[in-house]
């Protein structure tokens, strides 16, 4: 799909690069911003790159009743030990087919290709469009990218959720039928693929659980973890544009994620992705019709450390825009997160209250603190 860089559908990206550059150079012209303007890497290491531990969960996502006791220890096993050692891993066999994913990826682009203002204004996606980051005081904390971050339960049509905006899609694209079809394609494309993810993200998580107190134990159970259900959770599609401007600049920012646990469908042919793996960035290799699992700040805190959410990052392409689909497994604000086992490392604390806590240091430093904030 060719890239569309500088077209109406573009966020205007460059204009807040460059306005953060001026800031933090005192009011220096746009011109010799543009010579010499880097976001400052880490020491300029060579980033290498690294394929994850690629785990096979058939016998967990098949419903044919086929698989034994043995395949299914041997795969938890698998999840944990990738859990403890990565906090990153891809599954194969996962129950999400290659055809619905590449259906995906050719409606984020048509959506992505609306024009910049329909997608800012129009309310798409229960009004879910972002773009770069608004906290952002330099061009290291700017994030080159657009993304639609829908709750799930909007996204699937439930009551709970309302109705996903949708429809806006026929009036944005011309009247004819064929385009109206196009938005019910894209309406049961994303949903089909938020009800994959989601299935797929509550099983692991139950997987985790067991794999730390034992099958049969209640936290390990069909409910785990607690609070998370289509109104909680959340479906991210993301778009990186081209960034001509720098070679270090940051698609998304390094961060770990506020959730319990990230299922990521990452772009196929362009790669970005990046985790810190012992004290060094490495670059993850894409690998076709896998999906990417990462281990969230909550499930960490649950599992008193033993499972690692780890600091990763999307890097830009100068030339080539690239797409990601990511589905968070959230609970509701109001959900306390303990830990499993006594003496716990962490005091206990509400997501809401991990949230806001969050928003306050990203707010004033600039940066998430995260999980030692909440330190016993």
């Amino acid at each position: 799909m060719p890239a569309f860089a500088g077209s109406a559908a573009e966020p205007p990206l460059a204009d807040s690069y460059y306005a953060l550059l001026r800031r933090r150079r005192g009011g220096a012209d746009e011109a010799g911003a543009y010579a010499t303007s880097t976001v400052p890497s880490d020491d300029d290491v060579p980033v290498a790159e690294c394929e994850l531990p690629m785990i096979d969960v058939g016998c967990l996502t098949s419903d044919d009743g086929c698989s034994s006791e043995a395949e299914r220890a041997a795969c938890t096993a698998a999840i944990a030990r990738a859990a403890e050692e990565w906090g990153f891993f891809q599954v194969r066999n996962h129950g999400v087919s290659q055809a619905l994913l590449d259906a995906m990826r050719r409606e984020q682009a048509l959506l992505f290709r609306l024009p910049f203002e329909a997608k800012a204004t129009a309310g798409l996606l229960n009004n879910s469009y972002r773009w770069g980051t608004p906290t952002a005081t330099s061009p290291q904390q700017l994030s080159w990218s657009e993304a639609f971050h829908a709750p799930l339960a909007g996204v699937s049509g439930s009551a709970a959720g309302g109705t996903c905006n949708f429809g806006e899609l026929t009036t944005l694209r011309s009247r004819s039928s064929h385009d109206r079809a196009d938005v019910a394609v894209c309406r049961d494309v994303t949903r089909e693929v938020a009800g994959a993810m989601s299935k797929l993200a509550g099983t692991l998580a139950r997987v985790l659980a067991e794999a730390v107190l034992g099958r049969g134990r209640p936290a390990a159970g069909e409910r785990f973890p607690e609070g998370c259900d289509e109104t909680t959770c959340f479906l991210r599609l993301n778009r990186y544009p081209p960034c001509p401007i720098s070679a270090d600049a940051f698609g998304l920012v390094p961060h770990t994620d506020s959730d319990f646990l990230t299922v990521l469908c990452q772009d196929q042919q362009v790669g970005g992705l990046q985790l810190m793996k012992g004290a060094r960035w490495v670059a993850v290799k894409p690998i076709p019709g896998a999906l990417i699992v990462n281990i969230g700040d909550l499930l960490q805190a649950w599992s008193n450390n033993r499972y690692k959410s780890v600091e990763h990052k999307v890097m830009t392409n100068a030339k080539t825009e690239r797409y990601s689909v990511a589905y968070f497994l959230c609970p509701s604000y109001d959900s306390p997160i303990g830990t499993c086992e006594e003496p716990s490392l962490y005091r206990t604390f509400t997501f809401g209250e991990y949230r806001r806590k969050v928003q306050e240091d990203v707010k004033r430093t600039g940066k998430k603190v995260g999980l030692p904030n909440f330190l016993v």
